[in-house]
């Protein structure tokens, strides 16, 4: 069960949380295709699909298992890899990350996600938590966060516990005192427990629980969690 008198401060997943992450992939995926059929032609003809596209990622994925916890890396040095077995100029791949980055940050929040924000960051301190490489204050929402940690600049990504204990440290408060939020099930809700956190739910889908660490509270929307504190 969840305990609200413990809660100090509130982590937070983004991608599937905060918004639908695939849109915004796709968008940026259909960007970096068509920047590269202006300026690295070879390339565009080679890799001719954003499924072609992802297959070098993949492969990278495979060889390169030190990126992991870095998307950005992992996909720029992935263009790096296409650009040079196409016969273009590797150089090329810091601007073709850059238009892809651009329109990642494009985001379409859930129409639940920025009343939540607004209603829990007036009440605690907000850190966000992401094995991904959103940019909050690019996207938008920056100012409803204290603390911002994602994997590729932390160094490490969840379910690793030493990110969790730093988000909980970036606002001076003990892991127990720290509430993460999240949709994945073992990223976020028994990674969290496992580094000594409460943790919420986030099944906007109806999805069975499939865990022995079982979450303290699940709900559908965020709407639900923040108004929990609505007559306190």
């Amino acid at each position: 069960m969840l305990d609200l008198t413990k809660i100090k401060a509130i982590s937070l997943d983004l991608d599937d949380t905060l918004w639908p992450v695939w849109p915004a992939i796709h968008r940026a995926e259909a960007e970096l295709l068509q920047w590269l059929h202006d300026h690295a032609p070879a390339t565009a003809r080679r890799y001719n699909s954003t499924e072609a596209l992802r297959a070098v990622r993949e492969q990278l994925e495979r060889e390169r298992p030190d990126l992991r916890h870095d998307l950005g890396a992992m996909l720029r040095e992935s263009i790096r890899l296409a650009l040079r077995q196409s016969g273009d100029d590797g150089a090329l791949a810091e601007p073709a990350f850059e238009v892809f980055f651009a329109a990642r940050q494009r985001v379409d929040l859930f129409e639940d996600a920025l009343p939540a924000l607004e209603q829990l960051a007036a009440r605690f301190p907000l850190v966000a938590l992401s094995n991904g490489n959103a940019d909050v204050h690019r996207v938008g929402i920056g100012g409803h966060f204290s603390a911002s940690f994602s994997a590729h600049l932390f160094g490490v990504a969840k379910p690793d516990p030493r990110i969790f204990h730093a988000a909980a440290q970036a606002v001076g408060v003990a892991p127990h005192e720290v509430l993460h939020v999240g949709d994945d099930a073992l990223l976020d809700v028994v990674a969290a427990v496992d580094a000594g956190m409460q943790a919420v739910w986030l099944n906007r889908h109806g999805h069975a629980w499939a865990h022995a660490t079982e979450p303290h509270l699940t709900v559908a929307d965020l709407g639900a969690l923040s108004a929990l504190w609505a007559t306190q």
